[in-house]
């Protein structure tokens, strides 16, 4: 079996932990998580005949007052990159993520998730700039930690990249 690094990264509170836990352990909680560093989970998937061990990097997140550690992605096959569909400055922190690791540690595999696809009616990201994103060859998903919405179709689409990169 093969181990493979993955990373979450994303502004605060747009759910990493809650897609980590519905992804591993099929569980949602309303209780706000927050990390002070990284938490490590991993979970084994099958990508075609090959098992592969996830090792999930959940990270901190970015906020004003503090820069995503760059040195955490640092052995990462890949990375979800994560925003909050309610909060369009989230969308706005994960694009400049996504530029900065890119320049860290190459062109990895990512996939770009907009969670809390259950609160649609609050969003303040259009479909436009989502397809806008698509359209700059990022991997977009639309995601729900509650509902599981998308959840193990991300991780899995994700590993896919990762086992097919040359």
């Amino acid at each position: 079996m093969i181990q493979k690094k993955i990373c979450l990264i994303g502004a605060y509170a747009v759910g990493k932990t809650s897609l980590v836990e519905r992804f591993v352990k099929s569980m949602f909680s309303e209780k706000y998580h927050t990390n002070i560093g990284v938490k490590i989970d991993k979970k084994v998937v099958t990508v075609g005949q090959q098992e592969v061990m996830l090792m999930l990097w959940d990270l901190v997140g970015e906020d004003e007052f503090r820069e995503l550690e760059m040195g955490y992605l640092r052995g990462s096959a890949g990375y979800l990159l994560v925003a909050d569909g309610t909060r369009r400055a989230t969308l706005d922190c994960a694009v400049d993520l996504q530029r900065r690791v890119q320049e860290a540690i190459g062109p990895v595999p990512f996939c770009f998730l907009m969670n809390k696809v259950d609160r649609l009616s609050e969003w303040e990201v259009t479909d436009e700039e989502l397809d806008a994103l698509a359209g700059r060859g990022w991997s977009v998903s639309r995601t729900s930690a509650r509902s599981g919405e998308n959840v193990e179709a991300a991780f899995a689409s994700l590993a896919e990249s990762i086992i097919q990169r040359p």
